[in-house]
């Protein structure tokens, strides 16, 4: 038995998130139907670093599966492309220790989120982008960011719905970066808690659009109460880029 390592990229507007559901298409779901076809009808369980919601995509994710073919990492690369939909892509494949862990032994994630500032909507980039025709002042953005920076409790950055019950987490990086009619927010970190980047995002336009104050921010944060921070940002303008390893 091998332990694969797989780098996937998927559009994730067609799924409904990343694990497995009850009658609905997910990414685990249709990964997981492509592998047990290959295994002549063997369930073969794979691990994600993580999970994404309905409508979120994927630079770059991170699984992991065992397997007992002896097939090289190139023939797995060309045989799982060629089965899977045209909204996954395997980038690479290869061999893994028997101890590897997608999820523990990620050390850190970035993610980016993606607003279009157009004052009209591109229809083709509707599943790509939050669009976002109103002003924003980036530089109080940017002043609101420092107070995130750090390792704090981010209770008030996450959704009810988090079953875990440590919400300390630590932001290295936060960037806002604007080309042209395109913002982008990246953020870097060791973790982050179910719902908390588009959290983030939905209580930095805010800031930006003049409805708060950068300072409240660090409020928010002391609080732990999730209905002191902002909107929850749509599904469609945030990417799981990178996950990180020693």
């Amino acid at each position: 038995m091998q332990r694969y390592k797989c780098i996937i990229s998927y559009d994730g507007t067609g799924f409904s998130g990343y694990q497995v559901q009850p009658k609905k298409r997910t990414i685990q779901s249709v990964f997981e139907g492509v592998l047990e076809k290959m295994h002549k009808g063997k369930q073969v369980r794979i691990s994600g670093s993580g999970r994404t919601d309905a409508g979120v995509h994927a630079k770059e994710q991170v699984i992991h599966f065992d397997s007992p073919l002896a097939i090289s990492t190139e023939r797995w690369e060309t045989a799982l492309n060629s089965m899977l939909p045209e909204d996954i892509s395997v980038l690479t494949v290869e061999k893994a220790s028997d101890t590897f862990h997608s999820r523990f032994d990620a050390i850190g994630k970035e993610y980016r989120y993606v607003l279009s500032l157009a004052k009209k909507r591109d229809p083709f980039m509707r599943n790509y982008t939050y669009h976002y025709p109103y002003p924003l002042n980036i530089s109080a953005i940017e002043e609101a960011c420092q107070y995130l920076l750090g390792t704090h409790d981010f209770s008030s950055f996450c959704s009810a719905r988090t079953g875990v019950e440590d919400k300390v987490r630590t932001i290295d990086t936060i960037e806002v970066t604007v080309n042209g009619e395109q913002l982008t927010f990246r953020f870097i970190g060791n973790g982050f808690l179910y719902n908390m980047v588009r959290i983030l995002v939905g209580t930095l336009i805010e800031v930006g659009s003049g409805n708060r104050n950068p300072e409240e921010l660090r409020e928010i944060l002391k609080s732990k109460d999730r209905q002191s921070a902002g909107i929850t940002a749509p599904a469609q303008g945030l990417y799981l880029w990178k996950v990180f390893y020693d």
